[in-house]
Parts: structure tokens; C-alpha cells; sequence
């Protein structure tokens, strides 16, 4: 798959995947209870959508097309289509694989710093690719929908259009479930992402993405029923029809940083151990990555979906690394002014200048924390007499200067560090809280001291 990228889908959007059993990718290190509950079935639809009962019905259903995650033949069918149409022959096949259940592997030797894929932009689908029902594309333009929706929805418009559409080779290669937190419920995030910054993330995106199809049925469906009928362009295929773009859009920064599907390029999984990404090259005309390591016959061969922490990947992808083996991975710490303080609103106001807020998170890892995290605390510490420096920590803060800032201030060097500590402190408190919940639940097991030692360990080691 390919990385996925930020942009404004409903008003309040702000991100950087029928219904259907949620699942996480095969390399997630869950535990095994959290694997099997992923694994439950869904509610149809959200309320806050009111589907009528046939768009229910539908939702039930699930979506008729796609094929099952692992599915081979249907990427062979893709592969075939694609050579067809003109992609070049490949150095790479598509196999069942460890890390994901399909991924490229190396055909043959493969030296560090050589191109692979070569994609003709003719095989990729963006904002501007032609529509299978020329109707609904000039409806949705008309309309001015955003690239996110406006492909989202393009790729329901193609795939109810079935063997009739170009893309019916590369929409039944697709998942019919994709991996995505989209599918969880909310008592599932509440009780698995209780103690992560990655819940209130993932339940704002289920939100933006209800609110975005709630806007379209509004504004666009609701008035041209002939050519969105509810029982296609329902909540549940728009669940579906992001889950995709959450997991396999990308921006091409050689092609004006536009977002496009790349079919076959998005077969390749992640490593946080290489850092190669999808590009267009304008030598050879086509969509590529350049190795960073030599592949030997057989392996598999990775891209980056970019520096991402594991909750993350989590929240797009829905799978996390190997544990121990992303450099990214952090813990956000979540800071805020003190409403007590006397220069609180000259502060805020150099905060928003800078396009920052009262309350801001920032990545601690094992090797430190940001310069800006720093910059933000000596501007929460600092004495009115300081006023007017409030200026150049917000901007510190907010990494807008081209270059880093000297950000010194002896005087205020012990107190900046001590409020981090509290910060640290308040925020453990709430992992300290849950982890007392579950001491108390192994305490009622019956099912022995051992038995609940061993599970007590298990669940340690998740929260180190």
C-alpha cells in the first residue's frame, strides 16, 4: 500500500479505513485478545447519517465489490490488465508475504539505487481522470467537491459501474474490507485506545468522514437521485471508498504534490527501515521509487509511507510496526497555557499569530524532545517583564522560521523543564488509571494466579 496524505474532506476536517469485520494487518503486535474482538462484525451505519431503511439494507450487505485481503488471483488479474495497458514489465511479482498479505517481491537481483515500477500516469487515478459516467463527474465538478471526496466518490462511480468501468480490474483487486479504524465502534476505541492520543484522532476522523458524506448526500445526492441512488452512495460505501484513500493515496511532489491512486505501486508494504518513496520521474514518464537497499530473488521489497509514529500508521493503515523496530515511534505530550496566569491573552494571541492554540501536543522520544515543545514551555513560563519576547517562543514554537531560533534563556531554563515534568506527570496519571482498572479485573479472574500473572505481564509489556 501507499502512503496516505492530508487534506480537507468535511469543513472540519484535518487529518495528515458495508459492513464488515474490522481486522489488523497480520504484523500488528495487539494482543491476542484485541485481534480477536478486532474481528467482530460492525453496526450497518452511523445514526448521526439517518440512512433511509433500503440504504440500510445495503449497508448490511457490505459492498459487492473488492475481493478478500490475501486474494492473489485478483492481483494477478490486475497485473495482467496493467501490462496490457502499458505498464512496463516488472522486476517484481506480487506473492503472499510475512509483513502484510500481499506485497512485491523481487524477481531478481536488485542493486540499491535503482528505479523500479515506472507507472505511466495513463494507469493512475486522480482528480482529473475521466469518468465511466461522464453525468456524475459533471455534477460532482460543478460542485467544486474537493480532490479527497471528489476521488472517493469517483471510485464508488467506478465500481458500481462493475466490468462496464476501465478500473474493474483494479477495484476488484482492492479489499472489499480494508484495514482501517473507520470500522471500529466506539466502545472498541474506548476500550482499546483508552490510554492513547490516538483515540480522540480516530474517532474525529470517523466524524469527518460521516460529516463529508452527510454534506454530499445534502448538498449533491439529495438533488440528483437519478444519478446518485441512495442504495450505491450510502454511508457504508463511503466508509469503504475512504478506507481506501486512507491507506493507498499519495502525493506526487513531482507532479505538483497531486494525489493519485497508483495501481501496483500500492501492493508495496511499509518498513520503517527504508525510506524510499513514490515519485513521478519526468526522465521515464512514469511513477516510480528508488531502492535504498539491494533485494535479493524472493525478498520482500518496501517503501516508506512515510516517518510515522506506530499509532500513526495505526489510525491510517491499520496495522502497526514490529515492536522495537520504528524510529518514529513517540508518545505526544499534551501541553497547555495556564488560564491563571496574568499575561494569559497577550500569550494566546501570540500562540494563534502563529498558528498554534491554548492547548498543543508535541512527540517526546527515547532520544529527547522538540526544540519546539522547549520553545512552547519557556513561553508558558515566562514572567510579564518577558513580554516582549512572547513573540519569538511562539514562533519558536510553531517551527514557521526557516532557520532554528536560539532559544536562550538561562533564567528560565528550571522552571520550562519542571512544568514538561508535570505535563509528564499528569499525563501517566492516565495510563496509571487504566492499568489500575485492569488490576482490579485480574484480581476477580478465576481462572487461577498463574493464569492471571501471565496476562497481567502480557498486558505490562503493551504499555512500557
Amino acid at each position: 500500500m501507499a502512503t496516505a496524505t492530508a487534506a480537507a474532506l468535511h469543513p472540519q476536517f484535518r487529518p495528515p479505513p458495508p459492513h464488515a469485520p474490522r481486522r489488523l494487518r497480520q504484523y500488528t503486535q495487539f494482543p491476542a485478545r484485541l485481534l480477536i474482538r478486532a474481528r467482530v462484525r460492525a453496526s450497518a451505519a452511523s445514526a448521526s447519517a439517518s440512512p433511509s431503511a433500503p440504504a440500510q439494507r445495503e449497508a448490511a450487505a457490505g459492498v459487492p465489490w473488492g475481493c478478500e485481503i490475501e486474494s492473489l488471483e485478483n492481483a494477478a488479474s490486475l497485473e495482467r490488465w496493467l501490462t496490457d495497458s502499458g505498464l512496463p514489465e516488472q522486476r517484481l511479482a506480487i506473492q503472499r508475504v510475512d509483513v502484510g498479505e500481499r506485497g512485491l517481491v523481487a524477481l531478481k537481483n536488485i542493486r540499491k539505487g535503482e528505479k523500479l515500477l515506472f507507472v505511466p500516469p495513463s494507469l493512475v487515478i486522480s482528480a482529473d481522470s475521466e469518468w465511466g459516467c461522464p453525468e456524475v463527474g459533471n455534477v460532482m465538478k460543478k460542485n467544486s467537491v474537493p480532490d479527497w471526496p471528489l476521488i472517493a466518490t469517483y471510485l464508488i462511480s467506478e465500481a458500481s459501474l462493475e466490468s462496464s468501468s476501465r478500473w474493474s480490474n483494479y477495484i476488484a483487486a482492492l479489499p472489499r474490507q480494508p484495514y482501517s479504524l473507520l470500522y471500529w465502534t466506539r466502545p472498541e476505541l474506548d476500550a482499546y485506545l483508552v490510554a492513547s492520543p490516538i483515540r480522540e484522532r480516530a474517532i474525529q476522523r470517523i466524524t469527518d468522514v460521516v460529516g463529508t458524506y452527510n454534506d454530499l448526500r445534502d448538498r449533491i445526492f439529495s438533488k440528483h437521485s437519478d444519478l446518485f441512488p441512495e442504495e450505491v452512495y450510502n454511508l457504508e460505501t463511503f466508509r469503504w471508498s475512504f478506507g481506501i484513500l486512507f491507506s493507498r493515496l499519495v502525493r506526487l511532489p513531482s507532479m505538483d504534490g497531486r494525489v493519485a491512486l497508483v495501481p501496483w505501486a500500492d501492493m508495496l508494504n511499509h518498513s520503517p527501515e527504508v525510506e524510499t518513496f513514490l515519485d513521478y520521474d519526468k526522465s521515464s514518464g512514469g511513477i516510480v521509487f528508488t531502492t535504498d537497499r539491494s533485494y535479493q530473488p524472493g525478498e520482500q521489497v518496501f517503501i516508506s509511507y512515510g516517518k510515522k509514529s506506530s499509532g500513526e500508521l495505526l489510525l491510517s493503515y491499520g496495522f502497526v510496526p514490529k515492536e522495537g523496530t520504528n524510529p518514529n515511534d513517540s508518545v505526544e505530550l499534551l501541553v497547555s497555557l495556564k488560564k491563571s496566569d496574568k499575561c494569559y491573552k497577550e500569550k494566546l494571541q501570540a500562540l494563534k499569530r502563529n498558528g498554534l492554540s491554548e492547548f498543543e501536543s508535541f512527540p517526546l522520544r527515547v532520544t529527547g524532545w522538540p526544540v519546539e515543545l522547549m520553545a512552547y514551555a519557556f513561553l508558558v513560563v515566562s514572567p510579564p517583564e518577558m513580554s516582549q519576547r512572547f513573540e519569538e517562543m511562539a514562533v519558536a514554537a510553531s517551527n514557521k522560521s526557516p532557520s532554528k531560533p536560539g532559544l536562550n534563556y538561562p533564567e528560565l531554563e528550571e522552571e520550562a523543564l519542571q512544568f514538561i515534568l508535570d505535563c509528564c506527570e499528569s499525563n501517566i496519571a492516565k495510563y496509571t488509571k487504566f492499568l489500575e482498572i485492569l488490576r482490579r479485573r485480574l484480581r476477580d479472574m478465576r481462572g487461577g494466579e498463574l493464569r492471571a500473572l501471565s496476562l497481567f505481564n502480557g498486558l505490562r509489556k503493551l504499555f512500557k
